[in-house]
């Protein structure tokens, strides 16, 4: 199901890379035309080709000329870098702000944490 708050390609694109990470969509394997994707999604092929793009500018996928789009060598440990980097700012440095600000030191903080295992 699609989210009305950001942009369609921007959740096509999301989702591939879910899909690379979660390895259902292993390196070197071939990824639905878009056509593919906008009739599962019920979207126009120029959204659903928006966001396969994007992930061709990142170097995640590549194309093989009159094949189709392929999960790139070191497209899974490039996302798994991207979203850590994402986790640590959207979440961390969040925390930390607002542990600074309920005068939370350090130590309370990392036993909150372990209280919420498992990680």
């Amino acid at each position: 199901m699609m989210d009305d708050s950001r942009p369609i390609f921007v959740q096509i694109a999301e989702r591939i890379e879910d899909d690379i990470i979660e390895d259902r969509m292993p390196e070197e394997s071939q990824v639905p035309s878009t056509n593919q994707f906008a009739s599962f999604y019920q979207i126009n092929p120029a959204t659903a080709a928006k966001g396969v793009n994007l992930l061709v500018d990142q170097g995640i996928l590549y194309k093989k000329r009159g094949i189709g789009m392929f999960v790139a060598a070191g497209a899974r440990m490039k996302l798994m870098e991207k979203r850590k980097e994402q986790f640590y700012e959207q979440y961390v440095v969040t925390m930390v702000k607002e542990a600074e600000k309920l005068g939370i030191t350090a130590e309370q903080l990392t036993e909150m944490i372990r209280r919420g295992e498992p990680v």
